[in-house]
């Protein structure tokens, strides 16, 4: 599943190529995807303009010039692709996880512009879209979501408030969406790496110099992976074809069994399933 780096990557893939530009029409193919697409969802786009291409966590905004919105989630396997008319495209994938060009099958939306059109390919169909009337329920529709890392709510104050007397594990805690929103395994891993915690601590035991940590770690770990686009840990690519590369940073997240990249320690980088979920830790320096 794409985390927040690579869904703001394709955000911006997307904001250069349709902002300002205006829809000629949508073609539903398939309107069984995770929520059913309901019967008004094309007249919702149609001859709209795009006025904005925003995110949330892991959710592209598209804001319509009559004030209403469509979110979308690309799920397990979602991907974008924007197709050239008339063009030979070797590389259309803006998305993650997947293939760099179009799949034969499984493209269920097509979303058509002026010389250009977008797919949405999706093979396992947990991806959605919903669209959204006004700002009021755009704000409702994240009210359930904590705040992004970059956002200034996701401070000190919340940190210690949301911890306390939980006994749950920060790296469940740093993957609750409820808790702190767009950061999902990968990022989990790199973030307690860099705080020097080790992810089954249990929160209640944190100290506040830990909390400041992970605040820190967690804007840092994110700015990064966004700034060298994405982790392509298969095949993502963005709409100009470069690859992500924040895997070739990874320090601890798939690489059990190496040494331990931080200077001067001799731990190895050990397995352990968290909640059904891979965790990678250093067993010296994050005890």
């Amino acid at each position: 599943m794409p985390e927040l780096p690579e869904v703001e990557i394709v955000r911006q893939s997307l904001d250069k190529k349709i902002k300002q530009k205006k829809v000629k029409k949508v073609i539903v193919r398939n309107r069984n995807l995770r929520f059913k697409i309901p019967p008004d969802f094309t007249s919702s786009w149609n001859g709209q303009k795009i006025t904005d291409v925003k995110r949330f966590s892991k959710y592209i905004i598209f804001c319509f010039s009559n004030k209403s919105y469509c979110l979308m989630h690309l799920g397990m396997s979602g991907t974008i692709h924007i197709i050239n008319d008339n063009e030979n495209n070797s590389i259309t994938n803006t998305s993650f996880y997947s293939l760099p060009i179009l799949p034969k099958k499984h493209s269920h939306i097509e979303i058509i512009f002026k010389k250009f059109k977008i797919i949405y390919n999706d093979p396992r169909r947990f991806g959605f879209f919903q669209i959204i009337k006004n700002k009021d329920q755009l704000k409702k529709r994240f009210e359930h979501l904590g705040p992004e890392p970059f956002q200034s709510e996701f401070n000190l104050k919340y940190i210690l408030s949301f911890f306390k007397e939980k006994k749950k594990s920060i790296k469940n805690f740093l993957l609750d969406q409820n808790f702190v929103s767009g950061i999902g395994n990968i990022y989990a891993n790199e973030i307690l790496f860099l705080s020097k915690i080790n992810p089954n601590k249990k929160v209640y035991l944190l100290k506040e110099k830990d909390c400041k940590k992970i605040i820190k770690n967690s804007k840092k770990v994110l700015f990064k992976a966004i700034r060298k686009g994405g982790s392509s840990i298969r095949d993502f690519k963005n709409t100009s074809g470069k690859m992500g590369n924040f895997q070739k940073d990874f320090n601890v997240y798939d690489r059990n069994g190496l040494s331990c990249k931080r200077l001067g320690c001799k731990g190895i980088i050990q397995k352990k399933v968290i909640s059904n979920r891979s965790s990678f830790f250093c067993n010296f320096c994050q005890l």
